[in-house]
């Protein structure tokens, strides 16, 4: 970056640094604020920046006692500098990355700005620094397979969103998996929004009935948003919903899962627990008995066969005698 273009940010900082009347800030505490953002200088060179800042804006210095102070003039004009720190741009950038599907479009569209500008802020930050190089240092990587996500129509995106923020009805058209045409849903009741992986759903319910429901918000290719208010669901919670197993599928009621897992398979679960009531003890030729309380769902079944000849169920039986089933189609079609 240019070396007048590294001055100018600095000052910018600088300026959004500097208190107004009575308060003040020393040299050496700017320096010090200035070194924590990722500005390489000295005090030297802050305390010449603040000598020329003040030859252009109402900044002072108070040399009444020292350390001297810096402030703006009490009695200045209000002034604002809509710059961004180094800290707050990679927060935004963060924000930008990886929350974008967590808040409301119109919300989304009142950040782009602030986006925008936290982009420029890090543009203008040697790669070496600290901050900028975070960007390239963090990442999240899904615990299974990862799955490209499919394509999600914005519009109505915004449409659903909108109506869940405003407590409103939506009328949809949504196409079924293998449907040819999709399904009209006149009256919608928008309860939440949950992020599964790479996709995105919208739990609600359908006219008058009282069940809760998942839809994807992909396979929807019209929403309007109509004005009458939705209904809300008596003692709904989210977090309850999530917790019962509603986005492993659900397939009855909460299961207590026996199994023997090698201890190369199974020693994770020391760190991250099945559940909150899980056993975990270890025998003399080194394998590991599990004993959990868990929703019974399909994602359940999928995730022991992800650890193949790694685990054996022992209860309750008719989990067993599926995982056993599965295993024996699949040796039938490897030979």
């Amino acid at each position: 970056m240019a070396t007048n273009q590294q001055s100018l940010v600095r000052q910018w900082h600088m300026l959004r640094m500097v208190p107004r009347a009575p308060a003040r800030i020393s040299v050496r505490e700017l320096y010090e604020r200035l070194r924590a953002a990722d500005f390489h200088v000295t005090e030297r060179t802050v305390q010449r920046d603040l000598r020329e800042l003040s030859n252009v804006f109402p900044v002072v210095v108070d040399e009444r006692d020292k350390p001297f102070g810096w402030s703006w003039l009490r009695d200045a004009s209000s002034f604002d500098l809509p710059g961004l720190t180094v800290p707050e741009a990679l927060t935004l950038t963060l924000v930008e990355q990886h929350l974008r599907h967590h808040l409301p479009p119109i919300t989304v569209k009142a950040l782009r700005p602030h986006f925008r500008s936290a982009a420029r802020t890090l543009s203008t930050v040697d790669d070496s620094a600290p901050s900028r190089a975070w960007l390239d240092k963090v990442r999240s990587v899904p615990p299974q397979q990862p799955l490209l996500p499919p394509r999600m129509d914005e519009e109505c995106q915004r449409s659903v969103y909108l109506a869940l923020m405003e407590d409103r009805q939506l009328k949809l058209h949504y196409r079924k998996r293998d449907a040819g045409e999709p399904t009209v849903y006149d009256s919608v009741h928008p309860l939440a929004v949950v992020l599964r992986g790479g996709l995105v759903y919208l739990v609600c319910m359908f006219d008058r009935y009282e069940d809760v429901r998942t839809i994807a918000l992909h396979r929807i290719q019209q929403a309007e948003v109509l004005y009458e208010s939705a209904r809300k669901k008596a003692g709904f919670d989210v977090d309850s919903y999530i917790a019962s197993g509603q986005f492993g599928v659900i397939a009855g009621d909460p299961i207590n899962v026996r199994a023997v897992f090698t201890r190369a398979a199974g020693e994770h679960l020391f760190e991250t627990p099945l559940s909150a009531d899980q056993v975990l003890t270890g025998d003399a030729d080194g394998r590991l008995h599990l004993s959990a309380t868990v929703p019974n769902t399909r994602s359940l079944v999928w995730w022991l066969l992800g650890f193949g000849d790694g685990v054996v169920v022992q209860e309750p039986a008719e989990l067993r005698d599926e995982l056993a089933g599965v295993a024996k189609r699949m040796a039938a079609a490897y030979a």
